[in-house]
């Protein structure tokens, strides 16, 4: 019988950063532009002095600001290059903006125990690269960005396969470990085989989606009816 396990999905507080690059809504124009490069970051959250997040200023938000004054176009390179123009810019040839003036807000944030493929899911709707991490006061506790997710989903199915394979292998003999199939496609894990009476089908379920990349688990493990006795039935 096939039974598909319900798989705890790796939350955002396991793969978030902890230390944030942040701005306060006085913070000029000018020294926006040199956290993003210094830290080669696209964006930075804005928090008030209770640490709780105000808003989200980005590299777009300072690159359109300039654009508007015939100061840079587009392209990642020039983006790049432009922020370091203002880095290194007298202030009279900066904008008096601030960081509050130049903010998104109200800010898209995260939970900590929110699962990862939300956070990605809520990257993807609303076009952003990075959320701030809040806990239940909404103050800043962490950033996660796309890179962050990615680590846990773009993993090939070969990777997650060889590695669930060695999960399974440490919980379970060898000899029975021989006889499981173990198949990934798209990240769901399918488990296939004969488990003896001295294996944890639940430990070993379990091992199998702890690996990163896994979203799902599919056990298709059976009894070894020929470890259930070692004594021959009648007539045979």
């Amino acid at each position: 019988m096939e039974m598909r396990t319900v798989v705890k999905h790796r939350t955002v507080g396991e793969v978030m950063t902890g230390e944030v690059v942040q701005a306060h809504p006085d913070t000029s124009f000018k020294e926006l532009a040199r956290l993003l490069t210094a830290h080669h970051i696209s964006g930075l959250p804005v928090v008030d002095h209770d640490d709780k997040v105000m808003g989200v200023v980005s590299q777009t938000d300072l690159t359109r600001r300039q654009a508007a004054r015939g100061r840079t176009g587009s392209g990642r390179d020039r983006v790049l290059r432009a922020l370091r123009r203002i880095t290194h810019a007298h202030p009279a040839a900066t904008p008096a903006l601030t960081a509050g003036g130049l903010m998104s807000s109200p800010a898209v944030t995260v939970h900590p125990e929110q699962r990862v493929v939300d956070a990605a899911r809520i990257m993807e709707r609303r076009h952003i690269d990075r959320l701030p991490v809040v806990d239940e006061e909404d103050r800043l506790i962490g950033i996660t960005t796309r890179r962050d997710l990615l680590r846990v989903f773009l993993r090939t199915d070969e990777e997650i396969r060889e590695e669930v394979a060695g999960a399974v292998c440490s919980h379970s003999p060898a000899y029975d470990a021989d006889k499981f199939h173990i198949d990934v496609r798209d990240g769901i894990v399918t488990i296939e085989g004969a488990a003896g009476s001295q294996v944890d089908t639940t430990a070993l379920v379990r091992a199998a989606w702890r690996v990163d990349g896994v979203v799902g688990v599919v056990s298709r493990l059976t009894a070894d009816r020929r470890d259930a006795s070692s004594v021959p039935r009648s007539g045979t």
